[in-house]
């Protein structure tokens, strides 16, 4: 165990002993803030179980569909939600952010910034959706130290390109990518960026796994990630669920594209932490906000929080994945001006 490790795991227990006493089971464990939004858990399967989703990419409007993701997981799961958001210097929800650094000088380099990410030493799982990031050193330690507790991950997206530089996290001197926790970060577009659509194809072999029940009909206006080079297959610790065929033009039945093979878009895998524990992880290149409207994804996406968390006996294929609320999310892109992205306060995410 490195000296950071120990010096985390003190931290992470007296602030468990802190905490008040009388808080009632299934409570939200974090406060409301103008920096975050914070989702309480109504009854549900998930009751006492405190995710956390982290919005922060400039390309997909995560800072939609994040939000739109913890309302359903509260109040038609009964999970505890905060959602984090990636902010500018005025405290701003920014999808515009920059990556850093680029071809600029040293001096006009400027960190991103996640408020909040203190309290992942609630967090019973996070869903990462960030792009790379570049971030101070105090809030890529808190991100560490839950990558090395052996609490569930998911990614989505980009989160297997979520951070610019490797995050401080090493196993036996050997330094730890974020996309191979992940099992496999973004190697290209495999697709046609902007240009195909993805057809998800669950694998027939694994139909019968909790996370796909009550899936069907996967598809989204994103096109396919590569993940590893071509002539080569997903790690062997990872199990694909769904492909992701490429289809010609972005409308909702496209023609399979003849010069695109799907490739894995979705599967699961176990970490193995610095201490041998052992965390579930679930990773999926489909997900941007428009992706998320399609029911499937958002029902496989939920149905791996109840794995991830190990309640997969409560995994139904009829408990709803409905919106609550209005979900009308941006299209995907960096023509910000075009799109109507705009900073915002994360207030504005609530509705």
């Amino acid at each position: 165990m490195t000296q950071f490790t120990t010096n985390m795991r003190i931290h992470t227990l007296i602030a468990a002993i802190l905490l008040p006493s009388t808080m009632a089971f299934g409570a939200h464990p974090v406060p409301t803030s103008t920096n975050w939004l914070t989702f309480e858990g109504e009854s549900g399967p998930g009751e006492g179980k405190h995710v956390i989703l982290i919005a922060a990419d400039q390309e997909y409007r995560s800072e939609q569909s994040m939000p739109m993701m913890a309302r359903i997981l509260s109040e038609r799961h009964g999970f505890n939600c905060t959602v984090l958001f990636g902010v500018n210097e005025d405290g701003l929800v920014d999808p515009t952010m920059p990556v850093y650094p680029k071809r600029r000088k040293e001096n006009e380099f400027k960190s991103h910034n996640i408020p909040g990410l203190e309290h992942l030493r609630t967090a019973d799982l996070v869903i990462f959706f960030p792009r790379l990031l570049t971030l101070p050193m105090d809030q890529q330690k808190r991100i560490v130290e839950y990558l090395d507790s052996g609490k569930p991950i998911i990614g989505l997206r980009t989160a297997n390109h979520g951070f610019r530089r490797p995050l401080p996290y090493k196993i036996d001197g050997k330094q730890v990518h974020f996309g191979q926790l992940l099992g496999g970060t973004f190697r290209g577009h495999h697709g046609n960026w902007h240009r195909d659509s993805t057809r998800g194809d669950i694998v027939e072999a694994m139909k019968d796994h909790p996370i796909l029940r009550g899936v069907k009909d996967i598809w989204g206006p994103s096109d396919v990630y590569r993940t590893y080079k071509e002539g080569e297959s997903l790690p062997k610790d990872c199990t694909a669920l769904v492909y992701g065929q490429p289809l010609i033009g972005r409308e909702y039945g496209g023609k399979s594209n003849p010069k695109k093979i799907s490739l894995p878009v979705v599967w699961f895998k176990h970490w193995k932490t610095s201490e041998g524990r052992s965390a579930r992880v679930f990773q999926s290149t489909m997900g941007s906000a428009r992706d998320l409207q399609c029911s499937g994804l958002r029902r496989l996406v939920i149905n791996a929080a109840y794995w991830c968390l190990g309640l997969e006996k409560n995994i139904t294929a009829d408990r709803s994945v409905d919106y609550v609320g209005d979900y009308k999310p941006l299209a995907s892109g960096f023509k910000y001006v075009e799109l109507g992205v705009v900073p915002q306060p994360p207030a504005a995410y609530r509705q």
